[in-house]
């Protein structure tokens, strides 16, 4: 399960990045320090995750309901997953998209705090 939520808050944070086709390298050592705060990944794993969540398809919604599954009464874990986020987000240009998607994603990882 650890590598499962690892790759999905991986896919999360560098999906801000892929969004606003922000430059993977320059957005490579916050991504990598971040990963390494929570996961302990090294440098090179946190870059090959960043790599395939830029090149490669993938459905925000799932990842969102694995870390959502993982943490679901783990209301800390989850804001300081939003923190990172939040985090990636700063590191760029900002933009109104930016913005609406923190409060979407915001909200979708506190579903499961309402049942």
């Amino acid at each position: 399960m650890k590598d499962t939520i690892k790759k999905s808050v991986a896919t999360l944070l560098a999906h801000i990045i892929k969004m606003d086709k922000r430059d993977i390298e320059k957005n490579a050592p916050l991504f990598c320090k971040l990963m390494k705060q929570d996961f302990d990944c090294d440098p090179e794993e946190a870059k090959k995750f960043l790599h395939q969540a830029i090149e490669e398809e993938y459905d925000i919604d799932e990842h969102l309901e694995v870390i959502n599954q993982a943490l679901c009464d783990d209301k800390l874990s989850k804001m300081r997953i939003m923190d990172q986020f939040n985090h990636i987000i700063y590191s760029g240009k900002i933009s109104d998209k930016d913005y609406a998607e923190f409060e979407r994603i915001k909200n979708r990882l506190f579903l499961c705090d309402d049942k």
